[in-house]
This record gives C-alpha cells, sequence and structure tokens, in this order.
C-alpha cells in the first residue's frame, strides 16, 4: 500500500514519517521544494485555513498543520489514499485535518469558510492545474486575500490565471515547476 516514506521537515511534527501511496500519479513534493514553499508562506502560515487538493502523500497539509495553520482539508480522488492519509491523520493525532475522497474539482464540497492557502499539484497528465484555478475563484473557495501553490510541469504565465491572482515565486527544480500566487 504504501511506495516509500517521506519526513515532515518542520513544525511540532518535524521529522515525523508519512507513508506515500503506492498509487498511479502520486509523487509527493520533494523536501527541497517544500522547505522553499514553506519559507515563502511563513508570514501566512500560522491560523490559516487550508485546501490541500489532489493530496497524495498528504505532505504539504500535514507539513502546514503541523507548522500552526489552524485548519487542513485534504481531498484525493482515490480511496486508497485517502485511507492512508485518515491513518496518518490518527498516528499525528492531527484532529483539525479533514480527509475526504472526490473528483476535483467538480465534486469539491463547498467550504463553510473561504480558505487563506490552497495547495494545488494535480497528476501533471490530467490537464487540472487551470480549470481548478478557475474552478476555485468562480465557486468562492478563496478569501478575499489567499495564497495558492501551483505545481506543474511547465512555468506558468499570469496571463494563464484568472485576472485576480498575481504570481508572487516561482522557482524549478529538475522536472517541477512550482508557483506561489497571491488572490489580489
Amino acid at each position: 500500500m504504501a511506495q516509500g516514506i517521506i519526513r515532515i521537515i518542520g513544525g511540532q511534527w518535524r521529522g515525523r514519517k508519512l507513508k506515500v501511496p503506492d498509487v498511479l500519479n502520486v509523487r509527493p513534493t520533494p523536501d527541497r521544494v517544500r522547505e522553499t514553499l514553506f519559507n515563502w508562506l511563513a508570514p501566512h502560515i500560522a491560523g490559516s485555513r487550508c485546501l490541500d487538493l489532489f493530496a497524495g502523500s498528504g505532505a504539504l497539509g500535514f507539513e502546514a498543520l503541523s507548522r500552526g495553520a489552524a485548519n487542513v482539508v485534504m481531498v484525493d480522488d482515490s480511496r486508497v489514499v485517502t485511507k492512508l492519509l485518515a491513518e496518518e491523520r490518527q498516528m499525528l493525532q492531527a484532529e483539525n485535518a479533514e480527509i475526504y475522497c472526490a473528483k476535483v474539482p467538480l465534486q469539491l464540497k463547498a467550504p463553510d469558510q473561504p480558505f487563506t492557502i490552497v495547495f494545488l499539484d494535480p497528476p501533471y497528465a490530467e490537464n487540472l492545474l487551470l480549470p481548478c484555478c478557475f474552478y476555485l475563484e468562480e465557486h468562492h473557495f478563496l478569501a478575499p486575500e489567499a495564497y495558492i501553490y501551483l505545481e506543474a510541469r511547465e512555468t506558468l504565465d499570469e496571463k494563464m490565471l484568472p485576472s485576480n491572482w498575481q504570481i508572487l515565486k516561482s522557482k524549478r527544480a529538475g522536472q517541477v515547476a512550482y508557483h506561489l500566487i497571491r488572490r489580489k
């Protein structure tokens, strides 16, 4: 059921191990990318409401909780993945993590409150990144000022995104282009 192990790299659960589910298209965000991302998000993470779409190993969602996020909703379309995430939640005693299985974006549950941080790292081959960006914007998933992490095969251009989204930071690490976006 698990194809490997990754570690939480900061916060209260630093060093704790998470299983990587042995499921097609699950590729955990590499440690150095996560470290850069959470350095970028450091001023915004405490007390944030996070949405981790295509949660996979849960590395981004659990890392956010470890560093002080108020809560995280993790969504994946694989029952194997959501079952493993629920086991990890129990192991970490992370009561502030909600996990559910859904086809993203069409089966997403409307949030009680908008999210301040979103992690969006879909399988590259499924071309879901940009449709998810517009879905989140159009269906009121985002707080007035929200931060969105996008991971893709290619570097994104701001013109591809909703008009009120601004690329704050972009980097590339091997096959991964990653971006931090601010909703204005």
